[in-house]
């Protein structure tokens, strides 16, 4: 019994419309990540050394290749201090 060919335009958009959705997911994570794929399983030290390398460059996704810290990275803590209200 052969397929009739109005059942290949729904199955044909359902096939497009589920390429765009992947292909705009995938571009608006790669975009938010700068270019990067996104990182999966992150564990502690991969975010300590996302933190650091924010703190380096400016942003979690960027590393920087100079051995000598700039200056404002000796300032830039992740330690903030926070002011307490004492009651007497």
């Amino acid at each position: 019994m052969p397929v009739p060919f109005e059942a290949l335009i729904p199955l044909g958009i359902i096939v497009a419309m589920t390429g765009v959705t992947g292909t705009l997911l995938n571009y608006t994570k790669r975009i938010r990540h700068e270019g990067k794929p996104p990182r999966i399983s992150l564990d502690t030290w991969d975010t300590q050394m996302m933190e650091r390398d924010r703190r380096l460059t400016g942003s979690a996704h960027r590393q920087s290749s100079n051995p000598i810290a700039p200056k404002e990275f000796s300032t830039n803590s992740v330690w903030y201090l926070t002011t307490k209200k004492v009651l007497h």
